[in-house]
């Protein structure tokens, strides 16, 4: 009889997890707190070879045309001139488009929606997931693929906490249509950085999320310093209903959309600026470290963000979220006793996740820097902003060919 395994988090992660496992013989159900897809979630990602193989591997057909070409890297002054320019080319893709191959490819019966985890049980001989609809499901392993603020991590490590970085992120999408024709091949081609003091503005391409082969929009990022106190005020809205540290993109108040626009005008390059005065909704995103300490415990394990989350500056948490699946895959594959297997796990993606998030927090500091020569600084982040050597894995890079 097939081993059983419980999967909390039906994000990329959960279904890489979901998918892996029954290639090595498990009987996997998936529990998503979502009632409804995630397939309209998400924005632009970085892609790289390693993880079209691991879909590959996880039985779904998969490769570059999920993405776009980005022909280089384009640094731009606030007068709009051009200052810096890398001839690094890369495939940029959507979230949605990893998200909806991998849900399609796993049967309806083994993924459930709208299943609210309230906690597990864990005993030496199995572990239960109790749900807030009073279900409860047992198997031999639990995979806790649920995000940064994971309900299974929190009760096996209460006193580990995210930390903010004191950094929020300022996200749009711009469609053609909402950009001047002639700040397209810029823009839909290249990933264009801006440097305002102790700040950086990114515009990155990538797919139109639902459109068809080679339609184009981009996404852009501004990092932005605000301490604790400054990011509840930007989570009030106008009602003076404090939503804790993030708040709903609806509900950001008129006032500081209309002066992040001012701002763009005043401290971008006018290219730059074009994105944030163009879109039609800014999402305010505030940025965390975390770093658990230990990401297996006897019958369960923590994957992706559930595990670690380091700043977007690395571009890693899909891939990171596939390499960790396919660790912990591996080492149940090798492995018969859970606890033995989830602990060769641990010793495998515990350190290359600690050094990643610290990899996030150096680039983070080289940004928010105002010492560092400034043309020095602009190109040390274009350089090192998600560097591709920072998700190599031997293991995956075999199968990159596969």
């Amino acid at each position: 009889m097939a081993r059983r395994a419980l999967v909390i988090g039906g994000s990329v992660g959960g279904l890489f997890a979901a998918h892996l496992l029954r290639k090595t013989g498990w009987d996997v159900a998936v529990y998503e707190r979502a009632a409804a897809s995630l397939g309209d979630r998400g924005t632009g990602i970085g892609t790289r070879p390693e993880l079209f193989a691991a879909m590959r591997h996880a039985g779904v057909a998969a490769d570059a045309s999920a993405g776009i070409d980005v022909l280089g890297r384009v640094g731009l002054a606030p007068n709009g001139s051009v200052i810096h320019e890398r001839s690094v080319r890369a495939v940029t893709s959507a979230w949605s488009r990893i998200w909806r191959p991998l849900r399609q490819a796993l049967p309806d019966a083994f993924y459930q929606g709208n299943k609210a985890l309230i906690r597990i049980e864990l005993t030496a001989d199995n572990v239960a997931a109790v749900f807030a609809d009073g279900g409860r499901a047992e198997a031999e392993l639990l995979v806790a693929a649920d995000g940064l603020h994971s309900t299974v991590r929190a009760q096996l490590l209460p006193d580990a906490m995210p930390h903010y970085a004191g950094v929020v992120a300022w996200r749009g999408v711009v469609e053609p249509h909402q950009l001047a024709p002639e700040l397209h091949e810029l823009m839909f081609r290249h990933m264009v950085f801006g440097f305002p003091d102790g700040e950086l503005m990114l515009s990155i391409p990538m797919p139109v999320p639902q459109g068809g082969s080679g339609e184009r929009c981009c996404h852009f990022v501004w990092f932005r310093p605000a301490d604790e106190p400054a990011l509840r005020a930007l989570c009030t809205d106008a009602t003076g209903k404090a939503h804790g540290l993030s708040i709903p993109p609806p509900l950001i108040r008129p006032e500081l959309i209309e002066g992040i626009k001012r701002n763009a005008t005043a401290l971008l390059a006018p290219q730059l600026a074009a994105l944030v005065t163009g879109t039609a909704q800014i999402i305010l995103q505030p940025i965390f470290d975390f770093e658990a300490p230990r990401i297996a415990f006897g019958r369960v394990a923590l994957i992706g963000d559930a595990a670690f989350v380091a700043r977007p500056h690395v571009a890693s948490g899909v891939m990171k979220a596939a390499l960790d699946a396919e660790s912990l895959a591996g080492a149940l594959g090798a492995v018969s006793d859970v606890a033995a297997a989830l602990s060769r796990y641990h010793a495998d993606r515990q350190p290359y996740g600690a050094w990643l998030v610290e990899r996030g927090r150096h680039i983070g500091a080289t940004i928010a820097s105002r010492d560092i020569e400034p043309g020095l600084r602009s190109e040390t982040i274009m350089r090192e902003y998600g560097a591709a050597g920072l998700v190599r894995d031997q293991a995956m890079a075999a199968r990159v060919g596969s």
